[in-house]
């Protein structure tokens, strides 16, 4: 019997045994998070008055623990960092304003990733991967745009804008339009209520009157938390510090998750024969990471334990591995080495249901002539 088939037979009792949380681990984790980033912040002000390149360390050392903030936001999200919804609910948007992202959105997008893992005619990725077939339909120039805007090099870019510029234009982008909506409409239909008019309204960037709310409250607050923080230790320190670590954060987070699906020849479905926990041994990977990495990264590099449950808790995912290493050998396993080359596997093989590289799409070109565009 394969591994796959006994992880199917057993995967209740496998989950089962590490599905509980404990809220004084949840509590432990939040305290060594937020404590040292305190503490870093008030080291960063303090440097500034005695060489840049000390403020500048404090912020490389302050990034690892926004990613930690992230990390936890995500564990909360799936609701299992505490036993109880309103702790998970609490800190969640705790972290989120930490991060600079509203959570509850975040969490149901991150959702639909776990629903449809594996299956890249759903859900392509934090790299929007394309098929071999549609690269190949692709001109020279945007085949050499597709592959540069996937640079591992970019990272920091892409989280500048993933946390810091697009979840708080999208909502002000949003909320005009929905302000607008409603003026208009209530000229027009002055009977009607704000309340029935505002829930007329269609956006791409929230899809509910839930989602909307945390969005601005997320904003509000992050928002009064830079003037504060602008006010306090003025706005030149504070902006220079907090766009980098986060950025850096940012970068650090999205690859992270893209090299934890994104390797050679990963699993790679479509609609049709899709397996949720073949995605998650063939399709997810198992990050070596030394121990000092694996505590900032709260153990999410055990990914294939993740994605066969998202309600095990962060802390009993080694555990969780180590108890069942003989049922995981099959797992792809990834060293810190490895992820820029495995940052390579950009393309979509629709017909070997599994990612390859640019490279081996061109050698794919030699033998394949129907992959050559029309």
């Amino acid at each position: 019997m394969s591994s796959i088939s006994r992880i199917k037979q057993l995967k209740r009792t496998i989950v089962d045994r590490h599905i509980e949380a404990d809220n004084v681990r949840g509590f432990a984790q939040v305290l060594t998070t937020l404590a040292p980033l305190s503490a870093l912040w008030c080291a960063a002000v303090l440097s500034a008055g005695v060489s840049y390149w000390l403020t500048a360390g404090v912020t490389l050392s302050m990034s690892v623990f926004v990613l930690r903030a992230f990390l936890l936001m995500h564990d909360c999200g799936h609701g299992s960092l505490f036993r109880t919804a309103r702790l998970n609910k609490t800190f969640g948007f705790i972290f989120g304003v930490v991060w600079g992202m509203p959570q509850y959105v975040w969490s149901q997008h991150h959702a639909y990733h776990h629903a449809t893992n594996g299956n890249w005619a759903k859900y392509s990725g934090p790299l929007a991967i394309v098929s071999v077939e549609k690269y190949a339909a692709m001109t020279d120039r945007q085949q050499r745009r597709y592959q540069y805007a996937r640079n591992i090099w970019l990272g920091p870019l892409v989280g500048f804008l993933y946390v810091i510029s697009n979840p708080h234009l999208t909502w002000l982008k949003g909320s005009i339009g929905l302000v607008a909506h409603i003026l208009r409409r209530k000229i027009a239909e002055h009977g009607i209520s704000i309340k029935a008019h505002a829930a007329e309204f269609k956006t791409p960037y929230w899809a509910s009157a839930q989602e909307y709310w945390h969005m601005f409250w997320n904003n509000v607050v992050l928002l009064s938390a830079w003037v504060l923080m602008s006010w306090t230790v003025g706005p030149a320190l504070f902006f220079a510090v907090y766009s980098v670590s986060v950025s850096l954060a940012g970068g650090a987070g999205l690859v992270l998750f893209t090299v934890q699906h994104n390797f050679e020849h990963s699993y790679a479905s479509d609609n049709e024969g899709w397996d949720y926990v073949t995605a998650a041994i063939q399709g997810t990977s198992f990050l070596v990471l030394p121990r000092w990495l694996n505590w900032f990264t709260v153990d999410i590099a055990y990914h294939h334990v993740h994605h066969l449950s998202a309600k095990i808790p962060n802390y009993c995912l080694a555990q969780c591995h180590d108890e069942n290493r003989d049922l995981f050998s099959d797992v792809p396993r990834i060293g810190l080495s490895d992820v820029p080359k495995a940052l390579k596997y950009i393309l979509w093989d629709t017909r070997h249901r599994r990612l390859i590289s640019v490279a081996e799409y061109q050698q794919q070109k030699t033998v394949t002539p129907e992959l050559l565009p029309s």
